[in-house]
């Protein structure tokens, strides 16, 4: 088997990364594997890539798998750091192989990575290899969370190796092609400040501003300036997690991007019950990324990635550290203002008025008291319904509604048009974690059907078939509580 193709499938690629000092990535040499076989691909995605669909569904198996490469490939693994838990460490794609930059006939770059797909100069001693498993959970999750209109990476095919992976149990190896804006971290930069010179952090951040920003070249202080915008994107996607009641569970700088896109689905759940302290993931014992703690480690991250700016910012050390203070301190502001703007939508208040935020803060401790399922709560109110449910019954939530009905209304505006807006932006269904892994397990045992309905479910939130119902039921009071694992 020869490790180039010269069916490129659509590909476009234009490797930009390449032009970076050699420190930012390791060339990789490729893992073929035994019998490469994509179980899904995602069809739609394929062809707003402008990929030859077909073409790549009957042939493109041993490029999904990383077993060849098409002609211009880039096939590196990048070199990052990140603080894991708080824990600084060196990093790197230890189980990812970017193939390519493919450039759309709009001028649209995407990073084309394989996750999965072998050993890398960054493996520490790892396979490299993953799970089917957790690769279809990344699958289902991520384009779940792009049909709810949350950035995010997304997954164009998994594909099996035919081989086996050892772990805690033998599992059926498989491997994850995700797209992206780019694959750039605040862990990226955390590397090149610690580990590069100071020329090379400067390479960084210009190529990041020209791949991203490219209007702030010509701004003042271009660095303090990306700064701002990274911390504004990031600022806007944690309200975005927040409204859907998604928990990411490994909230490490090295997951965090420049673009903003949602990456790494790895422990990430959603919250059932509303509870500000909800934690699924296995490895955060202490909590630190549970629900509520999402906006504040979101701005530490931010923090770092300050940091790593300051020999940029200004030659003068005080004065570096005065002007990124500065910046970082918009953060929890900026926030409120998302989140709270955002919460004015779900609850059909079409203008900003006084007093909004103490009755959405009302709402959300009502359902934390009444153990309110967050999701179904909200679009129960959206279709103007009060089930039999304990917070609809209580007295407080009826002085709530009353006050609720009234700012709604004011102004001019009717209940149809508030409940309008209200439908567009609650979901009514969300990837609920038991019925995810039920239809993962189906999935992997051979049946695939409870998968391709789910997704299918899934990729059209606002709306639901009438036989589709039970994707709106929460686990049963039996089930032992969803506790989920870094399996990606």
């Amino acid at each position: 088997m020869t490790n180039q193709t010269k069916e490129n499938y659509g590909f476009h690629f234009d490797n930009s990364y390449l032009q970076l000092p050699h420190e930012f990535y390791g060339k990789v040499k490729l893992n073929p594997v035994e019998e490469p076989a994509i179980l899904l691909l995602n069809r739609t995605l394929a062809k707003q890539l402008e990929l030859d669909v077909d073409a790549l569904f009957t042939d493109g198996a041993p490029i999904l798998a990383g077993s060849q490469m098409p002609n211009e490939a880039a096939q590196i693994a990048q070199a990052y750091a990140g603080h894991q838990f708080g824990h600084f460490n060196m990093l790197g794609d230890g189980r990812a192989l970017l193939i390519g930059e493919h450039v759309t006939t709009n001028n649209t770059r995407f990073d084309i990575q394989l996750k999965g797909s072998g050993r890398t100069p960054y493996s520490r001693g790892g396979d490299g290899r993953a799970a089917l498993g957790p690769m279809l959970r990344e699958f289902l999750i991520s384009e779940a969370m792009f049909a709810l209109h949350v950035p995010t990476t997304r997954s164009l095919a998994v594909t099996t190796t035919g081989e086996p992976i050892y772990r805690e149990q033998i599992y059926e190896g498989a491997v994850l092609t995700r797209v992206a804006a780019s694959h750039l971290r605040v862990g990226t930069f955390q590397y090149a400040a610690n580990f590069c010179d100071r020329d090379a952090l400067k390479e960084l951040a210009d190529y990041a501003i020209i791949r991203h920003y490219p209007q702030l070249m010509h701004a003042e202080n271009r660095y303090v300036a990306f700064l701002e915008k990274v911390l504004d994107r990031q600022a806007s996607l944690v309200a975005n997690w927040q409204f859907i009641g998604f928990i990411h569970g490994v909230m490490n700088t090295d997951n965090m991007t420049i673009s903003g896109e949602t990456i790494d689905y790895g422990p990430c759940a959603f919250m059932d019950h509303y509870n500000r302290s909800t934690v699924f993931s296995s490895i955060d014992t202490q909590g630190r990324y549970a629900y509520g703690k999402q906006p504040q480690m979101a701005g530490w991250n931010i923090t770092r990635l300050a940091e790593s700016l300051l020999p940029l910012i200004h030659d003068d050390v005080d004065e570096a550290i005065q002007l990124a203070q500065k910046t970082i301190e918009q953060f929890p502001t900026l926030y409120e203002a998302y989140y709270y703007n955002g919460m004015r939508e779900k609850l059909g208040m079409l203008t900003a008025e006084l007093g909004d935020e103490a009755l959405v803060d009302e709402l959300l401790t009502l359902m934390e008291e009444h153990e309110a399922d967050y999701t179904n709560t909200l679009r129960a109110l959206s279709e103007n319904k009060r089930p039999n449910k304990p917070i609809f019954q209580s007295p407080n939530f009826g002085e709530w509604e009353q006050k609720w009905m009234t700012r709604i209304t004011q102004r001019g505006a009717t209940l149809e048009e508030a409940l309008k807006v209200m439908q567009s932006v609650n979901p009514i269904v969300i990837p609920r974690n038991h019925q995810v892994e039920q239809a993962i397990q189906a999935f992997v045992e051979g049946d695939t059907a409870p998968f391709l309905e789910l997704l299918q479910v899934l990729t059209n939130p606002f709306h639901l078939q009438p036989e589709h119902q039970k994707y709106t039921q929460l686990p049963s009071e039996d089930e032992p509580p969803f506790v989920s694992y870094c399996g990606t």
